[in-house]
């Protein structure tokens, strides 16, 4: 009887022992551990604005305006004014053309921003609308863009030293941050003349027109 109780004991025992191997063996195996999340780097400081890219920007913004809307009058209207509408109780006698408000915004350009580069003005101006043998809208368009390169040039001699340094002007002396920001105030004037031009030809103006 005990031999007996032995054998039942020890039975028992092996098939304990099996079934926690086979339980081991049957666990799934842990996942190893997430790696923990890396901190991330501090985005880097943006550089301070400079005089130079303010006044960039504000060049950049009247020259995309004028320049569509140089681009927006088809060739055929270039000598377009309101005088040739004659509008009752208007009073639009020799007022410039649409060719020649174009021509002026880039005289006054380099007029304006010569100074600050050093560049010589253009040959041929004889006056305020620019050399007369530009006719067609492919040289005045050309004149106007040319005339805006020259202010990008200009606005990057300016720094906080030297924009109260006096300079040469067809006016006589005026300080460089007169000069640089003048030129953007005069194109905007009329930048307003050609919008009206535009509209009087039935032609929406590029920056007023839906996205």
């Amino acid at each position: 009887m005990k031999h007996l109780k032995r054998i039942c004991m020890l039975a028992i025992l092996c098939f304990a022992v099996a079934s926690f191997a086979q339980m081991k063996e049957t666990a799934p195996a842990a996942k190893p551990a997430a790696p923990a999340p890396q901190a991330q780097a501090p985005a880097a400081p943006q550089p301070p604005p400079t005089i130079a890219g303010i006044v960039d920007r504000q060049i950049s913004q009247i020259e995309k305006q004028v320049v569509e809307a140089a681009e927006a009058m088809p060739e055929d209207k270039y000598n377009f004014s309101p005088e040739s509408l004659n509008i009752p109780g208007s009073d639009y006698k020799g007022v410039r053309t649409f060719a020649l408000e174009v021509r002026h915004i880039a005289t006054a350009n380099y007029a304006f921003w010569s100074p600050l580069t050093g560049d010589p003005m253009p040959a041929g101006i004889k006056g305020p609308n620019g050399p007369e043998e530009l006719k067609t809208k492919t040289e005045i368009v050309k004149y106007l863009k040319d005339s805006f390169a020259l202010g990008h040039k200009a606005a990057a001699t300016l720094t906080a030293q030297n924009l109260t340094e006096m300079v040469k002007t067809f006016r006589g002396e005026a300080p460089r941050m007169v000069q640089a920001t003048f030129a953007v105030a005069h194109a905007n004037d009329h930048y307003g003349q050609m919008v009206e031009y535009l509209r009087m030809n039935g032609i929406v103006p590029p920056a007023s027109r839906g996205n």
